[in-house]
């Protein structure tokens, strides 16, 4: 019986001499194929993406010589305090209301945030300012037991989400940032400048008029 010889070259590929293509054959193939490369446009210009727009991130040279670009922070990245050579810890933290709802600048708001701080005692608030939609804070971790930063803020703010009667998960947004005071940095002047928000948003004319600010501890810096 003789074999279908035709059939059987539908599934060679080209240049593969062991499937019976010629040496003439292969050295024409890898000619077409080097031509139709060096033809070929470039889709990837230095800076720019495939696009044409310029590249927002920066971009670094891998070890193949493609460009690499770094992937962008969405959420922020919150360190483990630890205290080094007894120096004090103080963290300056923001967060929000889920969908920036101004629900938090009045009086019951401001009773149930203090109440929880009061009861969350794991870790101390220093000085504070509640705005309608977001809080700025300094806390500090009372001991070194302290549990992480992110378990106290939820705490706290699961006993404000009940004392306000809101249904779990829709008063807070799920992230909060948080940046450690460095060594030299004035914890006054931080304050100062956290103090006036109400007055750059233009809800007072002097800072020291805002109901919703104080004081619950001292912290050592």
């Amino acid at each position: 019986m003789r074999k279908d010889w035709t059939r059987a070259a539908r599934f060679r590929v080209p240049g593969d001499r062991g499937a019976g293509t010629s040496g003439r054959n292969y050295e024409a193939y890898r000619h077409r194929y080097a031509s139709a490369s060096m033809s070929a446009p470039s889709h990837a210009s230095k800076g720019h993406s495939s696009e044409g727009h310029a590249s927002a991130c920066p971009q670094s040279e891998a070890q193949d010589g493609q460009k690499h670009v770094p992937p962008e922070r969405r959420h922020p990245i919150h360190l483990v305090p630890r205290e080094v050579r007894n120096r004090p810890v103080i963290i300056f933290v923001t967060t929000c209301t889920a969908k920036r709802r101004q629900v938090l600048a009045s009086a019951s708001a401001h009773e149930a945030i203090v109440t929880a701080w009061c009861a969350a005692s794991t870790w101390l608030v220093g000085r504070y300012v509640i705005m309608p939609d977001h809080i700025h804070l300094f806390c500090a971790p009372n001991g070194l037991d302290a549990p992480s930063l992110g378990h106290w803020m939820r705490l706290w703010k699961s006993l404000v989400t009940r004392s306000m009667g809101e249904p779990s998960g829709a008063l807070w947004q799920r992230h909060h940032w948080d940046r450690r005071f460095r060594s030299g940095e004035n914890y006054g002047d931080k304050w100062e400048y956290v103090r006036s928000n109400p007055v750059r948003h233009g809800y007072i004319a002097d800072a020291d008029d805002w109901p919703y600010q104080g004081e619950l501890n001292v912290l050592r810096w």
